[in-house]
C-alpha cells in the first residue's frame, strides 16, 4: 500500500472475492447458471452483461457462451446422466455442485476439443474454492466415473415409454414431448426437438432506409463475411455468426438490424403504408416497430406502446440508430389504452416463446403447462383492445413466436367467432407460400422452415354498413 498517497489504491479496479470465486469462462458460466435456476432472470440477458466485460477475452467469450448455452440447450440429458452417477441424488445437491457437474460433463459429452482431464480439473479446482475438499472429492469421483464409462451410459428405453426416452434423449422437459407426440407423431416430433437443439445462425434485416441491398452485401464482402439470402424475404441476410456485432461500424451507422425472418413476416402481413396511423401495441424491444416505419418510409405515425419504459428505452436506442423518425412511444398497458383509431395495427403478443427454444434454451426449464393458460387470457384481452382502436376497413395482425394451437390458430378462431365485424384475409398474399397454412395463416416451424416457429394472422375490419 502506498501509505503517502492512501488515495491512489482506488485507482485500480477492485476484484471482488466472489469474482475471484467464479473465475474465468467456466466460473462465470456455473454464476450465470446459478442466476438462471434460482431466479426469474433470463440467459440473454444475464450474459449480455458478462460478455461486455474487457476483463475476459474474445476466446473466453465464445466458450462462456458456448457452455452456458450448450449446458442449458442439453440439461435434460445432462441431469438424467448425472443422476445415474450419483444413486439419484443429483437434484438434491447444492447449485454450485449441480452446475458445475453439468458444465463439465457437457464439455465432456459434446465439446470434442476440450480434453476429458481439463474439463474435469476446471470443474474440481472450482468447487474446491467454492466449498472445500470434501465436495471437490465428490466431483471428481463422479466425472471419472463417467468418462471411464462413457460408452455404456443408458437412456429409458423407448420401446418402454417413448415421450420419457424423447424428452430426455432430446433434452425437453416432459410435458412438451407429451404435449407434442399426439399432434405430430415420433418422426416428426424428433426432427423437431433435434431443430430446437440446433445452434442458430444470425439473421440480418438490412436497413433500406439508410443503404441499399447492393450496397450492403458489398460491404460484407469487403469485410470477409460470408453470407447467404434468405429463403423467404430477399432483403434478409444469414450469416453464421458475427462476433463483437455492437463495435462493427457498419452496426452503428445503422445499415442493419439483427431479427430473424419469423418476427419479421408479421409485418410484411401487416403491409403498412406512408402516410397511415399504425399502433404496435406490444413494441418493446422495437425490432418490428423499426420494420413498419422502414416499410412506411418514416411517412405518418407509428405509435409503440409497452408497458414498461426501460424497454421503451431500448426502442427510441434502436430508432435512433436505424434513422427511424415516425415512431412516438407510449408507456402503458394496450389492453385498457383508449388512443386514436388506427389503419393498421400489430398485436405481437406476449406468448410462451415455444417456437424460440433453439435462441433460448432457457426457455425449456422456465415455461409450465399453465403459462400458456395465463398466456391465452392475455392475448385475448389484447385483440378485444385492438378491435376498439382499428378504423372500419383497417387491418389487424396477430402474431406470437410459439407453435401452440391454443394461442395461434384457436385463439384466432376464438375471436372471429365473437366479431363477426372481422374476417380472415389469407397470407399468401402477402408472403411466401411455404409458410403459409391451410387456413391461410402464418406458420413456421424449425424444423421445417430453419426459422423460430411462428404464427400470425391478417384480420380486416369491415367497413360500417
Amino acid at each position: 500500500m502506498n501509505s503517502e498517497n492512501p488515495e491512489a489504491v482506488n485507482t485500480e479496479p477492485q476484484i471482488t472475492e466472489k469474482q475471484m470465486l467464479y473465475a474465468g469462462p467456466r466460473g462465470t458460466a456455473v454464476k450465470i447458471l446459478n442466476r438462471v435456476e434460482r431466479t426469474d432472470s433470463y440467459l440473454d440477458k444475464l450474459l449480455d452483461v458478462e460478455l461486455r466485460s474487457k476483463e475476459i477475452s474474445d476466446l473466453d467469450k465464445s466458450l462462456l457462451a458456448e457452455i452456458v448455452h450448450g449446458v442449458l440447450r442439453w440439461q435434460g440429458r445432462l441431469d438424467w446422466v448425472l443422476n445415474g452417477f450419483t444413486h439419484g441424488n443429483f437434484s438434491k445437491s447444492e447449485v454450485n455442485v449441480r452446475n458445475a457437474l453439468r458444465v463439465a460433463l457437457y464439455q465432456i459429452l459434446f465439446l470434442t476439443q476440450v480434453p476429458h482431464y481439463a474439463a474435469v480439473n476446471e470443474a474440481v479446482e472450482f468447487i474446491k474454492r467454492i466449498r472445500g475438499d470434501k465436495f471437490s472429492g465428490f466431483v471428481n469421483a463422479v466425472l471419472r466415473n463417467i468418462i471411464r464409462t462413457l460408452d455404456g451410459i443408458h437412456y429409458p428405453n423407448p420401446d418402454e415409454d417413448l415421450a420419457q426416452y424423447l424428452a430426455v434423449y432430446y433434452s425437453h422437459p416432459l410435458w412438451m414431448v407429451k404435449r407434442w407426440l399426439p399432434r405430430f407423431g415420433r418422426e416428426e416430433v424428433e426432427k423437431l426437438l433435434t431443430a430446437n437443439n440446433e445452434i442458430p445462425g444470425l439473421t440480418l434485416r438490412i436497413n433500406k432506409l439508410k443503404i441499399s441491398s447492393a450496397e450492403f452485401l458489398s460491404l460484407l464482402e469487403k469485410q470477409n463475411i460470408q453470407f447467404h439470402g434468405s429463403t423467404f424475404i430477399d432483403y434478409f441476410i444469414k450469416v453464421k455468426s458475427l462476433s463483437g456485432i455492437s463495435q462493427m461500424n457498419i452496426f452503428q451507422q445503422g445499415f442493419f438490424t439483427i431479427q430473424d425472418e419469423s418476427a419479421a413476416l408479421p409485418v410484411i402481413l401487416l403491409d403498412p403504408h406512408p402516410g397511415e396511423r399504425v399502433i404496435d401495441m406490444c413494441a418493446a424491444p422495437g425490432g418490428k416497430t423499426t420494420f413498419i416505419a422502414e416499410m412506411m418510409k418514416n411517412e405518418g405515425e407509428i405509435l409503440a406502446v409497452d408497458k414498461y419504459d426501460t424497454k421503451l428505452n431500448m426502442l427510441k436506442l434502436s430508432c435512433d440508430r436505424l434513422g427511424v423518425q415516425n415512431v412516438r412511444v407510449l408507456v402503458a398497458d394496450a389492453t385498457t389504452v383508449e388512443t386514436e383509431l388506427a389503419d393498421r395495427i400489430l398485436v405481437d403478443a406476449p406468448c410462451s416463446g415455444l417456437g424460440t427454444l433453439r435462441k433460448k434454451p432457457d426457455i425449456k426449464w422456465k415455461r409450465e403447462p399453465e403459462d400458456i393458460k395465463r398466456m391465452i387470457r392475455q392475448q385475448y384481452s389484447l385483440l378485444e383492445s385492438a378491435a376498439r382502436m382499428l378504423k372500419p376497413g383497417g387491418v389487424l395482425v396477430y402474431s406470437t413466436c410459439t407453435t401452440e394451437l391454443e394461442e395461434n390458430s384457436e385463439m384466432v378462431n376464438s375471436f372471429i367467432g365473437a366479431h363477426p365485424e372481422f374476417y380472415i384475409e389469407p397470407a399468401n398474399n402477402f408472403v411466401n407460400k411455404s409458410v403459409v397454412n391451410a387456413e391461410g395463416f402464418i406458420e413456421t416451424m424449425p424444423h421445417r422452415h430453419q426459422i423460430d416457429g411462428s404464427f400470425a394472422a391478417r384480420l380486416r375490419k369491415k367497413q360500417s354498413e
